[in-house]
């Protein structure tokens, strides 16, 4: 069963997560797109999707750095393991308050707005139950893991952050989840499970990011009413009267 858990069922969902993209931009190119509702309302997407989005970034800053970068590396350049304790607690939890506040108001928001509401999808509703379980699990073990345990503390560095870099590597072990807490192994499912939903939902849109925007020339406007283009004759329109 550890084997399926934490090596099998991992890269399916990975192979999922890569195939599922390549699908989608080959036949559902006009479906590449986050589905916007800012016609709808705008007042609470002003306030909740700022909230979302910048503590999105937070968390998954704070899951690279923990999760890619080994504990010899922070231990290397002077960062004790208080230090990088009281950073990742500090700011996991703020990342993770933000995502959460920002959610609940765009499940608010999209639960009671008529319009909004009508243009939900079913995969939209599966989406956001998988991605608030994800949060739900990562804030839990923030808490329980460094807040509320005292005395015997799970260091995941050493165990959930070195499985993931030897799945990433193709040599997992599974052992090194079996052994973490209940609350990470949860995580790690429900996490997985996301990404193998992701293509199918609304998060492609996460790939789309408009950076041409930063090198493009600006667009030029130019009216026709004082020039004339080409040898087209102007057409005589209504003369003004008086």
């Amino acid at each position: 069963m550890d084997i399926f858990l934490f090596v099998i069922y991992p890269y399916i969902c990975m192979t999922v997560f890569v195939v599922g993209h390549v699908w989608r931009y080959h036949y559902d190119k006009f479906g590449w797109t986050t589905r916007s509702s800012q016609l709808y309302e705008n007042r609470l997407l002003r306030i909740g999707s700022p909230l979302f989005h910048f503590g999105m970034l937070g968390v998954i800053g704070g899951h690279v750095v923990g999760l890619l970068i080994p504990q010899s590396w922070t231990d290397a350049v002077g960062v004790s393991a208080h230090a990088y304790h009281v950073g990742a607690v500090v700011g996991g939890l703020a990342a993770g308050l933000a995502t959460t506040v920002g959610m609940v108001i765009l499940i608010y928001r999209r639960r009671t707005v008529g319009p909004v509401f009508s243009a939900t999808t079913v995969m939209d509703k599966v989406m956001y139950a998988f991605l608030a379980a994800a949060i739900f699990l990562g804030m839990w073990n923030t808490v329980a893991g460094s807040i509320l345990t005292i005395g015997d503390e799970y260091n995941y560095r050493e165990g959930v952050s070195v499985w993931f870099r030897s799945f990433l590597a193709f040599q997992p072990d599974a052992r090194l989840m079996s052994e973490a807490p209940l609350g990470f192994q949860l995580h790690a499912l429900v996490a997985f499970a996301l990404f193998a939903l992701w293509p199918f939902t609304r998060l492609v849109h996460v790939f789309s990011a408009p950076l041409g925007y930063l090198t493009r020339p600006y667009i030029v406007y130019r009216s026709r009413d004082d020039q004339q283009l080409g040898s087209h004759q102007k057409r005589r329109g209504w003369d003004r009267v008086g």
